[in-house]
C-alpha cells in the first residue's frame, strides 16, 4: 500500500503551495482587495487569474485541449488542499464550486459541440457558471426527486417553469445548468438543461443575505416563466437528469472536503505561530500542555480527513461512485473544519474574534460545511443504508 504521490503530482503540489505564499497571502492581507461581499475584488481576481494560467495552474479537472490540466482526481486532492490555504485560492486557480463541478460533469458527459459552447468558456476563465437544482419547500433539496421545477415539451424543444433556491453563483454566472422534472416516473423523471444567462424566460428574484462571506454572485432566489431551451442543449438525455446529478455531486462533494482541509491547515497554521509568540504567566502559550493538546487534536482531524477523502478520489478515479467513502470524508472534514477555526480563534483571543487575521471568514464560512451538497445527518443515513446493506463487508479492504 503506497501513500506517496507520484512526483508530477508532489511537484504540482509544491507548485501550488509556493504561489499561494507568493501571490494570493499578500493579496488577503490587504482589506482594500477584497470586494463588499467579503470575497476577493473582481479585478484583482482578474490579475491572480492570469498569474495562475502563466505559473501552468489552471483548471485541474478540466480537458488539456480546452487549456486545463486534466489531472486525476487524487492529484486534486493534492493541489485544492494547498489552494485553499488562502481564502482566494480555489476561485483564482480555477477550482472553485460551483464552476469546478460544473467542468467535471460537462467534461464527462457533454457532447462535443455542448463542450466548446458551454465548457471551453468557463475553462478559459470567461464566463462563470451555476448549478440550479435546489428548491423551496415543498420542492427537492438534498433528495432531488422531490423536484417540482417541470420542463413541458414544445416543438425543437422545452419550455421550464418552476422556482429554484440558494443558486450559487447565479448573479455572476453565463453558463448554468438546470434540473426540472420532464415526466413522473421515479428514476427517469429528470432531465438536465443547459441555459445562458441572456435568455428570455427567468428572472433573479432576489440574492439571499447569508451569514457570509459569499462567493462571487452570491446565493441566488431565481423563478422561470417559460424559459425556452434547445433539445440541442438538454445534457445528456431526457430523463437522465438523476443519473447526471449523481455523476456531478460524487465528486464536487469531495472537492468541498478538499479544500475545507486547506482552510483547516490554514487555521492551525495561524495559531500555531501566535502561540509561539504571546506569553502569559510567565511563560509561551505553546508551551501549555492544554494548548499543545488543542493543536494535537486538529492535527489529528485533519490527517483523518486528509486519509478519508484520498481514500475516496482514489475510488472515483478507479470509476466507482463511492457513494459511502464520499459521505464519510463530508461528514468528518465539515466537523473538522468547524473545529479548526473554532479552535484558532480560541488560541487567538480577541485578535482571532477581529478581522485582523481571516480566522473569523473561516469561521462563518465552516458553518455552511453540515450543509452543502447534502446535510451531515443525510450523509450519516446514507453510511445506515450501506452497514445494513453490507454487514461486515462495509469495512472491507479494496473493490467488492
Amino acid at each position: 500500500m503506497d501513500f506517496a504521490l507520484p512526483q508530477e503530482f508532489e511537484d504540482i503540489r509544491l507548485r501550488t503551495r509556493a504561489f499561494v505564499e507568493r501571490e494570493l497571502l499578500p493579496l488577503e492581507a490587504d482589506r482594500a482587495n477584497f470586494d463588499e461581499h467579503e470575497n476577493i475584488r473582481l479585478d484583482r481576481l482578474e490579475e491572480a487569474r492570469a498569474n495562475a494560467r502563466a505559473a501552468g495552474l489552471w483548471a485541474p479537472q478540466s480537458p488539456r485541449e480546452f487549456g486545463g490540466m486534466q489531472l486525476p482526481i487524487v492529484a486534486w486532492a493534492a493541489m485544492y488542499e494547498e489552494a485553499n490555504r488562502s481564502i482566494f485560492g480555489p476561485v483564482v486557480f480555477n477550482c472553485a464550486a460551483p464552476d469546478d463541478g460544473n467542468m467535471s460533469v460537462l467534461a464527462k458527459v457533454a457532447t462535443p459541440a455542448q463542450k466548446e459552447r458551454w465548457l471551453r468558456p468557463i475553462v478559459e476563465g470567461r464566463v462563470r457558471s451555476s448549478f440550479a437544482m435546489t428548491e423551496p419547500h415543498p420542492g427537492g433539496g438534498s433528495d432531488p426527486t422531490m423536484i417540482r421545477t417541470r420542463a413541458e415539451k414544445v416543438s425543437g424543444g422545452w419550455k421550464i417553469y418552476g422556482h429554484k433556491w440558494f443558486i450559487t453563483g447565479a448573479g455572476e454566472a453565463s453558463h448554468f445548468i438546470l434540473l426540472a422534472r420532464t415526466s413522473d416516473d421515479t428514476r427517469k423523471g429528470l432531465t438536465a438543461f443547459l441555459f445562458h444567462k441572456d435568455q428570455p424566460g427567468w428572472r433573479i428574484l432576489r440574492r439571499i443575505a447569508i451569514m457570509g462571506p459569499e462567493e462571487h454572485g452570491g446565493h441566488c432566489e431565481i423563478e422561470f416563466d417559460g424559459l425556452e431551451v434547445a433539445d440541442e442543449n438538454v445534457l445528456m438525455s431526457v430523463g437522465d437528469g438523476l443519473k447526471m446529478t449523481q455523476i456531478r455531486l460524487g465528486p464536487a462533494r469531495l472537492t468541498h472536503c478538499m479544500r475545507w482541509l486547506g482552510l483547516s491547515k490554514r487555521c492551525v497554521e495561524i495559531a500555531s505561530a501566535y502561540v509561539s509568540e504571546r506569553h502569559a504567566f510567565g511563560k509561551r502559550l505553546a508551551d501549555y500542555e492544554s494548548i499543545q493538546i488543542k493543536l494535537g487534536e486538529l492535527a489529528h482531524a485533519i490527517d483523518i480527513g486528509r486519509l478519508l477523502v484520498m481514500r475516496a478520489a482514489w475510488k472515483l478515479d478507479q470509476g466507482d461512485f463511492a457513494r459511502k467513502e464520499v459521505s464519510s470524508a463530508k461528514i468528518h472534514v465539515a466537523d473538522t473544519l468547524h473545529l479548526a477555526a473554532d479552535t484558532a480563534i480560541q488560541l487567538n483571543g480577541a485578535r482571532g474574534y477581529s478581522k485582523d487575521t481571516v480566522l473569523e471568514w473561516i469561521y462563518r464560512y465552516a458553518r455552511q460545511a453540515r450543509l452543502v451538497d447534502g446535510a451531515s445527518e443525510v450523509h450519516k443515513m446514507v453510511l445506515a443504508r450501506h452497514v445494513a446493506n453490507e454487514g461486515l463487508d462495509y469495512w472491507r479492504w479494496g473493490p467488492k
